[in-house]
């Protein structure tokens, strides 16, 4: 498809794609830039991994909440699925299996990641889903069907995160358990809207066994 996210820059840092074993896609939040999400990486930057940022037009992925009627996000959202899509065939292109790629996103970016997923079901590297949740609005129906064959899912979120309610955090956990993946979630009291040291280890220990599993 051609939207509004399509013929972004693609930000790169880490190992050359064409030398790497692994790939991790970083998503970034509503106003931020993929730049400032590829300098996370330097949290868990590891030896042998390529890091891959796409950028949203105007900073932003889609318009209103992940919570809003999905149609009301459109083509934002239908956009940004495809260049997530593209950035994993890019990887792909360079001799780097999906099951060596690894999804991580913040905020918007992290709704972005777990709805590509979801909608996308194979095994994948890895998803790690840094407050945020599928997208569509409160008591959709979580209608999600596929196997994504023991990925490793992490989400992490504050229970009283202003944009992500946790129930939607569960709801995001259940739906990925119910397509086998192997899902880890922790919920931190009090810590707002952020990404904390635990969830980076974690988000460091997945990368280092995407490239130990090679």
């Amino acid at each position: 498809m051609s939207g509004p996210h399509q013929d972004q820059p693609l930000v790169t840092a880490g190992t050359p794609l064409d030398a790497a074993e692994a790939a991790v896609v970083l998503v970034h939040g509503r106003g931020a830039t993929a730049k400032s999400i590829v300098g996370m990486a330097d949290e868990f930057h590891h030896d042998g991994v390529a890091f891959l940022a796409p950028q949203a037009a105007r900073n932003t992925w889609y318009p209103n909440s992940f919570l809003a009627p999905v149609e009301s996000n459109e083509p934002g959202r239908s956009s940004g699925l495809q260049a997530i899509s593209d950035v994993i065939e890019e990887a792909n292109d360079a001799g780097i299996p999906t099951e060596r790629v690894m999804l991580l996103g913040f905020s918007q970016g992290a709704c972005l990641a777990s709805e590509f997923v979801a909608q996308t079901p194979r095994r994948y590297g890895g998803l790690a889903v840094l407050s945020g949740g599928v997208i569509g609005p409160e008591g959709k129906a979580m209608d999600y069907e596929g196997d994504l064959d023991g990925t490793p899912v992490f989400l992490g979120c504050s229970d009283v995160d202003p944009h992500i309610p946790e129930e939607r955090v569960h709801e995001t956990a259940d739906v990925f358990e119910g397509m086998d993946a192997d899902v880890t979630t922790r919920i931190y009291e009090g810590m707002g809207h952020g990404v904390n040291e635990d969830e980076l280890a974690h988000v460091s220990g997945m990368v280092e066994r995407l490239v130990d599993g090679a």
